[in-house]
């Protein structure tokens, strides 16, 4: 299944409207078929793939559709489904977003982002995140999790959903959604990893989106990245992912090298199930898919929501993907691949026909009774059981956002420690006038930040406001306390703030979220990253009236602190991530020393926006056809590219502060005996098939006897048996595969394994090899303050190669530690840390070039270092 080598990217320029891209320069995708049938031997998923074989041998044609094909938007209680297989006792399968709690339901939690977890450097609390998050799913009903994100990355500190995925380190953000996929999978809920791949802005992502904005494009963006990039910064941590067993990706609304993600054969097909072996299924994004037979042929398993447009009725699957495995379009064993795919991803969290729970939600209603069918109206009857899955999350949460809550400045100001007159400052310590759900999606920025908006949300049960909380612990500590929780009243404030022995706490935020929603002309993606809410003056106004000044940030990611951040009288600055709803008592909990902080920025805060290099494409830039965003920075983004170009940032990636302090000493490094790397060898068997089918269309029209015929509900049958071409209703119909898919797409011949791949009976997730242990790398680390706290030591390593950063993080670890006490550190750093992508090779390789261990407390602060032999 190899293919040949994908084509670098060639030179395109252009980032305004009246720049044309010249047609012939536009980037490549180069094909890769057929799709590779699913491995039940791949070490992990035997028993699951034995139990989707016993299952899927039974179904007939229609029902495999089923199983592939969503039945429509709002056709049924979830955000997708698919359709149920009664015969066999098998209910509808619930796909469920957010990648921070449940979406559209009630008595839920609503928990810290994952870019918030993620600067907790603490692998535990990503699982223990994840198994939280998966067990509320299952009390639910949800078969499927729609999280976690891995794309985007954040190559640019202003797109828009950057919050729900961890940080543009590939190294931390493939921790964080490997053990929160651990967490969601060991509760008995299938996760699924997104969006894939090179999703990295929200503008030009839909086309009808756009255009209803007034951008005149007629294709989506293409975000166009070379092979090297793509294999060591946007493709790792799926890697990762894939060797947790995530049961499910999903494809983005994006192209790829002007290919559309979710039928992009060479990203499917070639990287994902054929070099990373991925066993599970792909889904599409909701309506990114855009053909029907050739986006079976590259790679996708399964359609969300099924519709081609929202409530069309219309679907290029359904009754078309039964008709093209009667008309020979589809091969057989494709789509028995794609049933077994979703079977064995369900089998495989402890899944059975016996322990299906009910959904007992409905993602369009809060009322108990209702429309099944709520986009028709149709099948009344309770849709709400109004169930309890929160259990005791709550406390979690808390430890969550305080555990990653970042001091980035203390000039002794902190702890707080009974202090006589507290004045709160900022529209962010206080809640919603509306509500903490009265903004739709989150889709407003009122009161204090805790998530961002879009599809990635959840319903808070409660929010906890940091003036709640701050109030609680005043009356305690008889703290006089004050509050103006308006940003625009300045002359309340000033009153406030310049009275004698104020400790001013000043909030600010800054929000982003999904494009579908524009929250004062952020169109998703951030037009700048200033604070909001006029917050950066606000911070320089109190600070030149108070000279002991603590700012508080709720952000979606870096903002723009240059203006006030060295300022004397700014004492204290902590950024609190969206700590979900316990905000206000985890914040207390850090200002007040009971949690001493120890997270770390999990991106570069840089002194100006053009610092980081890669940026936004807010305007098209190829005509009215598909926006080209050049990847051209290549693995230099965050704190690569301010590395790379010599730039001093303000609070550099991994930076964080305590309320004690560390020394790092006896750095020690052992080489392992690892043998010599082989690429993979071999062939796979012939593609296989399960069960037969019928050849006679009778067998496939509507059965009306049965159920009735509900408008605008995908089905797997056809209105009229008359002949294929009658049933399709498609003007194109009648051409073979051979005279519209690219040559093998449908071979079904034993197919020649990917040499950076997984053998049969590997794991997936690459060549095992790759994760051989070369070295081990130790360090002591002593706590030499006078208060117990904890110390987040990172590994990096420089790889040595002219066009590699000069730093690449490569470990960390979370460490409590005693006062005057010593503890370990300790990393194993594998094949995988310390090889390049070859682009010739077309397989990982080390280097000739000299390596270097580094060991420190963060990515500019690195005390220990130590060449490897």
């Amino acid at each position: 299944m190899r293919s040949t080598p994908w084509i670098a990217l060639l030179a395109v320029t252009g980032s305004t409207a009246a720049d044309v891209v010249n047609k012939r320069d536009l980037a490549h995708s180069e094909p890769h078929y057929p799709s590779p049938w699913m491995n039940p031997t791949a070490q992990g998923w035997e028993d699951a793939y034995a139990k989707a074989k016993e299952f899927v041998s039974q179904l007939t044609l229609a029902e495999k559709v089923n199983l592939t094909t969503g039945v429509g938007w709002m056709g049924e209680q979830c955000v997708g489904q698919v359709g149920s297989i009664p015969r066999l006792g098998f209910r509808s399968l619930c796909m469920q977003d957010s990648p921070l709690g449940i979406r559209f339901a009630d008595y839920v939690s609503a928990f810290s982002s994952g870019q918030t977890v993620a600067a907790s450097f603490d692998r535990s609390l990503m699982y223990r995140r994840g198994k939280a998050m998966g067990e509320e799913n299952k009390v639910k009903g949800v078969d499927v999790l729609l999280g976690p994100v891995a794309g985007p990355i954040g190559r640019v500190p202003a797109g828009g959903r950057n919050w729900e995925g961890f940080s543009p380190d590939p190294y931390l953000t493939g921790v964080g959604i490997a053990e929160t996929i651990k967490g969601i999978q060991d509760a008995g809920v299938i996760a699924c990893a997104k969006h894939f791949i090179g999703n990295e802005q929200e503008h030009f992502r839909q086309v009808g989106e756009s255009q209803g904005r007034g951008y005149n494009i007629s294709a989506t963006l293409s975000s166009n990245i070379d092979d090297k990039t793509m294999h060591e910064l946007y493709l790792w941590p799926f890697v990762d992912a894939v060797r947790a067993g995530v049961g499910s990706i999903m494809c983005s609304y994006n192209q790829v090298n002007n290919s559309y993600a979710c039928q992009n054969s060479k990203t499917l097909n070639g990287l994902l199930k054929g070099e990373l072996g991925f066993q599970g299924f792909i889904m599409s994004d909701w309506q990114a898919q855009q053909s029907g037979v050739a986006s079976a042929a590259a790679g996708l398993d399964m359609t969300m929501p099924g519709d081609t447009v929202f409530n069309s009725g219309l679907s290029y699957w359904g009754t078309n993907l039964t008709l093209a495995v009667l008309n020979g379009t589809v091969p057989q064993y494709r789509v028995d691949d794609m049933a077994m795919r979703i079977m064995a991803a369900y089998f495989k969290v402890g899944k059975t026909l016996d322990n299906q729970v009910p959904i007992n939600f409905d993602s369009w209603t809060r009322d108990t009774f209702g429309p099944v069918h709520f986009a028709v109206n149709e099948g009344h009857q309770q849709i709400n059981w109004h169930v309890e899955a929160q259990a005791d999350h709550g406390d979690l949460i808390r430890e969550i956002g305080a555990k990653s809550t970042v001091l980035l400045k203390n000039e002794g100001a902190l702890p707080l420690k009974k202090p006589k007159f507290l004045a709160v400052v900022g529209e962010d310590a206080g809640p919603n006038p509306l509500g903490p759900n009265g903004c739709a999606d989150r889709g407003c920025d009122m009161g204090t930040l805790a998530m961002g908006w879009g599809s990635g949300t959840a319903d808070f049960p409660y929010l906890i406001t940091p003036i709640e909380a701050l109030q609680i612990q005043a009356i305690e500590d008889h703290t006089r306390i004050e509050a103006v929780l308006n940003n625009s009243a300045s002359a309340t404030i000033n009153a406030l703030v310049k009275q004698e022995g104020a400790t001013a706490l000043v909030f600010v935020n800054a929000d982003s979220g999904e494009g579908f929603i524009n929250v004062d002309g952020n169109e998703g993606d951030r037009k700048n990253l200033t604070l909001w809410g006029n917050g950066d003056e606000l911070i320089k106004n109190v600070s030149s009236l108070c000279n002991n000044t603590i700012v508080i940030i709720h952000s979606v990611g870096p903002t723009l602190v240059t203006d006030w951040y060295d300022s004397p009288n700014v004492t204290a600055i902590v950024w609190a991530g969206l700590p979900g709803q316990e905000s206000g008592r985890s914040l207390v909990d850090v200002l007040y020393g009971r949690v001493n902080p120890a997270a770390r920025t999990p991106f570069t805060w840089a002194a100006k926006r053009e610092d980081y290099g890669a940026d936004i494409l807010y305007e098209p830039n190829n005509g009215n056809g598909a926006p080209q965003q050049d990847f051209t920075e290549g693995v230099f983004i965050d704190y690569r590219a301010l590395d790379h170009a010599n730039i001093e940032p303000i609070f550099e990636f991994g930076f964080g502060l305590s309320y004690t302090t560390f020394e790092y000493s006896d750095l020690q490094v052992e080489k392992c005996n690892a043998g010599a790397y082989k690429p993979t060898t071999g062939k796979t068997p012939e593609a296989p098939t399960f069960g037969n089918f019928s050849t006679d269309l009778d067998d496939y029209l509507f059965p009306e006897s049965s159920f009735p015929h509900i408008w605008q509900y995908i089905y797997p049958y056809v209105n009229t048996t008359t002949s294929l071409a009658d049933a399709s209703a498609d003007p194109e119909y009648g051409q073979t595969a051979e005279e519209f898919l690219p040559p093998g797409a449908i071979d079904s011949d034993a197919q020649g394994l990917n040499p950076a791949g997984p053998s049969l009976k590997d794991q997936p997730g690459g060549n095992t090899q790759l994760f051989d242990v070369l070295y081990t790398v130790t360090a002591k680390i002593t706590n030499t303050g006078d208060i117990v706290g904890d110390e987040i030591p990172q590994l990096y390593v420089s790889l040595g190669g002219k066009d590699d950063p000069p730093v690449v993080l490569r470990g960390f670890d979370r460490m409590r530690i005693d006062p005057g006490g010593t503890a370990t550190f300790r990393a194993d750093l594998t094949r995988r840390d310390l090889s390049n992508w070859d682009v010739e090779a077309q397989n990982w390789v080390v280097s000739s070039s000299s390596k270097t261990v580094h060991v420190g407390p963060s990515s500019r602060k690195l005390p220990l270092s130590a060449e490897l032999s």
